[in-house]
């Protein structure tokens, strides 16, 4: 009978002496050196993927040869664009000053207020009349015997009588020019002359506007006869004075020829310029590889341009003053320069605060830090006012989901809107370029309030 009885040896060692793997049929174990060269080229590979992906990182990403093309119009596009910003303002104001009877108009109906330019009127009215009146003309209506007689006694008071006389005119020439009678004749005048202004351009034409070489004059006949019919009733001699035509200088400057060529040219290219300086803008925009940035770029140039512009006017004031000849009143040579490019300074800062806000608006959009810190705190801004009014109650139901769904092309809609708005206003200022600003980011705002997605529906 069998019984179970140890043997000696291994137990999975048969009965013949050979020696077989583990039970399980695994292979055994490869060899350690066989290990570590396989580690070693894993290391390799490693290594090397890194320094590549260092200098793939490090290298600027290679741009197709289109591409760089399309920049180089695109900057080309861009750098046309700001040259012809300044030279667009330059054209719209030439333009509406030659054209436009109500705008010439408004930019000369200060000057009938300024004190220096009355001033300088009434010593011209005053020179031009008293120098017209002689001490003999008193004797007109003097019987003939009592001629001599008279006469003596004005020669010996003859000095006197001149300075008290020219004293007499003066005060009544003042009287005229302060009054609002001064006014109404100034605007008069300025709307006669409105036609002559084509002479100051074009060197044809005549009226109360007239150049003479270097010189711009105004012919001040019409306030003279104001004056003579004021001094009629106290001073009657001075009823058979003839018609007085003086001419007072506006503008005065060897530089007037060429002025009036370049005017003519900017007047004939009227608000093509402009046009053509914001489709070059597009065009480059459009054109750009990064349009946001070209936006941003395009923007800030066109209003360093204008700036440009700006400081170009003030430097030309200097230098149109300091030339000025000295028996030229300073003062109304100052008040005249100021008035007739006033509209065209607040063209300049207009398309200065246009071009920040437009820059300021793209860069807004952009993927940077600060950016997308500012993205941020408008949402959570009026993230937090819409949270407010939904525990008050407010449900916007179908209008809320409308506008999520349509809520870009809304936007762009009002950025439109904003945009056709200040291009159709007549003359935009300052004040309505930031009003329309503040109504678009108004309307931006609301959209957002409006924002609700819906909700998902619930799972039975």
């Amino acid at each position: 009978m069998p019984t179970d009885e140890p043997r000696d040896g291994p137990a999975d060692e048969p009965a013949d002496g050979r020696t077989i793997g583990p039970a399980d049929g695994r292979p055994p174990d490869r060899p350690a050196d066989e290990l570590a060269e396989l580690r070693a080229r894993l290391g390799a590979v490693e290594a090397q993927e890194a320094r590549l992906a260092e200098q793939l990182a490090a290298a600027p990403p290679a741009r197709p040869p289109r591409h760089r093309v399309r920049s180089a119009f695109a900057v080309l596009l861009v750098l046309l664009a700001c040259v012809l910003t300044p030279l667009g303002a330059l054209a719209l104001w030439a333009r509406s000053e030659i054209s436009d009877t109500d705008r010439y108009l408004a930019t000369m109906a200060p000057l009938a207020r300024d004190p220096r330019i009355k001033a300088a009127v009434s010593a011209r009215v005053t020179d031009e009349i008293t120098k017209r009146i002689s001490v003999d003309s008193l004797l007109d209506g003097v019987a003939p015997d009592d001629r001599p007689r008279l006469g003596a006694l004005l020669n010996g008071i003859g000095q006197a009588l001149d300075s008290g006389l020219a004293g007499f005119v003066r005060t009544e020439v003042e009287r005229v020019v302060d009054s609002d009678a001064f006014v109404t004749l100034w605007t008069d005048v300025n709307r006669d002359a409105h036609a002559a202004v084509e002479k100051l351009v074009t060197g044809q034409g005549g009226g109360a506007v007239e150049v003479h070489d270097d010189t711009v004059v105004l012919d001040l006949a019409p306030v003279i006869a104001r004056v003579k019919s004021s001094l009629a009733d106290r001073l009657p001699l001075v009823e058979h004075l003839p018609e007085i035509h003086t001419a007072y200088p506006l503008v005065r400057s060897d530089a007037v020829p060429k002025v009036r060529t370049a005017l003519r040219v900017l007047d004939l290219a009227g608000f093509w310029v402009p046009v053509l300086a914001g489709a070059c803008a597009l065009g480059g925009v459009l054109l750009a590889v990064r349009r946001r940035r070209a936006v941003v770029a395009a923007a800030l140039g066109m209003a360093g341009g204008a700036l440009l512009l700006g400081i170009g006017l003030s430097v030309f004031r200097a230098l149109y003053l300091d030339r000025l000849p000295a028996d030229l009143d300073q003062a109304a040579a100052q008040a005249v320069y100021d008035t007739l490019v006033r509209y065209l300074r607040s063209a300049v800062r207009v398309v200065v605060t246009l071009g920040l806000l437009v820059a300021l608006g793209a860069w807004t959009g952009g993927g940077g830090r600060w950016a997308r810190t500012v993205r941020g705190g408008w949402h959570a801004g009026l993230g937090a006012v819409r949270r407010v009014a939904a525990r008050a109650g407010l449900r916007l139901g179908p209008v809320g989901r409308f506008v999520h769904r349509w809520k870009a092309a809304l936007g762009w809609t009002a950025v439109a809107g904003a945009a056709l708005a200040f291009v159709l206003w007549s003359h935009p200022t300052v004040l309505v370029t930031l009003c329309l600003a503040l109504a678009l980011v108004g309307v931006l705002a609301v959209l957002e309030l409006l924002d609700e997605p819906g909700r998902p529906a619930r799972s039975g």
